[in-house]
């Protein structure tokens, strides 16, 4: 109860500059001053939701910034919508999320490194598929059909025995 008590007071003497410390990082410190056009308006709110459908939302992960109910995908699309309106571009605020999450809030990953394993694997394997599948049938078209089975020439007969037998079948005595 004491910590509790302790920690209101120390919030209520803390001053506006003290809580302004405390921010997040502003965008600056990560991609630099803002080198677009600040947008405002029906411009504004379209670009913010573009730009919310091409980042992934850390608590959903199936969904986008735009489509997530999350408390924390709302706070990414305000920060975005902040972005926009201070005049950032869309390149360097994905530049922003992708240096604070990872490469992971990106709905789309960029084509290099492992991700680039991760797209060409699929393609390369049916590539294989479909070959080894051309190859075969090529081969078994090729194969000879089995046709009518030759007779053997008649052996001499070396053994005394099957002479008999055979002279016997035959009707001789």
């Amino acid at each position: 109860m004491k910590s509790r008590l302790i920690a209101v007071a120390l919030l209520l003497l803390m001053t506006p500059a003290l809580l302004a410390q405390l921010r997040v990082p502003d965008a600056a410190q990560f991609v630099g001053q803002p080198q677009g056009t600040p947008l405002t308006g029906e411009q504004l709110h379209r670009t913010t939701n573009t730009l919310g459908g091409k980042l992934r939302c850390p608590v959903c992960q199936g969904l986008s910034v735009t489509d997530s109910p999350a408390e924390m995908a709302v706070n990414m699309k305000a920060q975005v919508r902040e972005l926009l309106e201070r005049g950032y571009t869309e390149e360097q605020i994905l530049k922003y999320f992708e240096l604070s999450y990872g490469q992971f809030v990106l709905l789309e990953p960029k084509f290099e490194g492992f991700n680039a394993m991760v797209w060409l694997l699929p393609a390369l394997g049916l590539l294989f598929g479909g070959a080894v599948v051309y190859f075969t049938f090529r081969r078994l078209a090729k194969a000879p059909a089995p046709g009518p089975v030759a007779e053997a020439p008649p052996t001499p007969i070396d053994d005394p025995y099957l002479a008999r037998v055979r002279d016997l079948v035959s009707g001789g005595k």
